[in-house]
C-alpha cells in the first residue's frame, strides 16, 4: 500500500499542480512524466530489499536457514526475484493510472514492456547495494533512513520531472552524469517509440558495473553473516 500511494500521489501532484507551467498542458506533461515516475518509483523500491533482509536477520530467520538443506544463496536470490515481481506489479499500476489520466505511449505495448524490463534490470543491480547496507546496519529503520541520503539526490537531481535544459550549466553537467537520467531517457524513448541506443548502452553498462562491484561484496557478507 505504501509503495503504491507515493507514486500515484506524485503523479497527480506534479501533473495537476505543475504540468501546465512545465509543459504547457497537463496532457503534454503526462507524456513526459509517466516514464520518469516509473523509474523513480522502482529505484526507490530497491531499499525494501535491504529492509526485508535486515528484518530477517534481526528476527533470527537466518539462524533457521543454517539448519535447512537448501542451496545457500537461495535466501538472497529468492529475495531479489520476489522484489522484481513486486517492482513489475508496481510499474503496471503506475502505468495504468497514467493511461487513465491520458498517458499515450507511442511505442505501444512492446515499447512499454521493453522500457519496464530495462528499469527492472537497473534496479536489480542497485538492490545489491541495499543488501550490503541491510547486513551492515542494526535495524530496518536504519536501512530506510540511510537510503534517503542516496535515493533522493539520485532521483530528484535528474530529468525525471523537468528538462535539464532549463537548469544552470553546472547542474546540467551533474544531471548528465546521473545514471538515473540515462535510464529515464532510455525509458521515455522506448515508451514513445524513439529508441535511444546511447542511453540504453549506458544503462546496461552501469547495471553490469554495479552488479560486478556490489554482488560479490554482498555475497561475502551474507556468508559471513551465516
Amino acid at each position: 500500500f505504501d509503495v503504491l500511494v507515493f507514486p500515484i500521489m506524485m503523479t497527480f501532484m506534479f501533473t495537476y499542480l505543475f504540468g501546465g507551467a512545465l509543459a504547457g498542458s497537463t496532457s503534454a506533461y503526462l507524456q513526459y512524466l509517466i516514464p520518469g515516475i516509473v523509474v523513480q518509483t522502482l529505484v526507490f523500491l530497491t531499499v525494501y530489499t535491504g529492509v526485508g533482509l535486515n528484518t530477517d536477520i534481526t528476527k533470527g530467520l537466518f539462524d533457521r536457514f543454517r539448519s535447512l538443506p537448501i542451496w545457500q544463496p537461495a535466501p538472497i536470490v529468492g529475495a531479489l526475484l520476489g522484489d522484481l515481481t513486486r517492482y513489475a506489479l508496481v510499474a503496471a499500476v503506475v502505468l495504468i493510472v497514467g493511461l487513465i489520466l491520458g498517458f499515450r505511449p507511442a511505442g505501444g505495448v512492446v515499447g512499454v514492456i521493453a522500457a519496464v524490463a530495462l528499469v527492472l534490470l537497473f534496479v536489480s543491480a542497485v538492490s545489491w547495494l541495499w543488501i550490503i547496507v541491510g547486513m551492515l546496519v542494526k535495524t530496518p529503520e536504519s536501512v530506510m533512513t540511510s537510503s534517503m541520503l542516496l535515493l533522493f539526490p539520485l532521483t530528484f537531481v535528474s530529468n525525471i520531472f523537468v528538462d535539464p535544459a532549463t537548469m544552470p550549466a553546472w547542474m546540467q553537467t551533474v544531471v548528465s552524469l546521473n545514471p538515473v537520467t540515462h535510464l529515464t531517457n532510455a525509458s521515455r524513448g522506448l515508451m514513445h517509440g524513439e529508441v535511444r541506443g546511447g542511453d540504453i548502452l549506458w544503462v546496461l553498462a552501469a547495471s553490469a558495473i554495479v552488479t560486478a562491484v556490489f554482488a560479490p561484496i554482498a555475497m561475502r557478507l551474507y556468508y559471513r553473516e551465516r
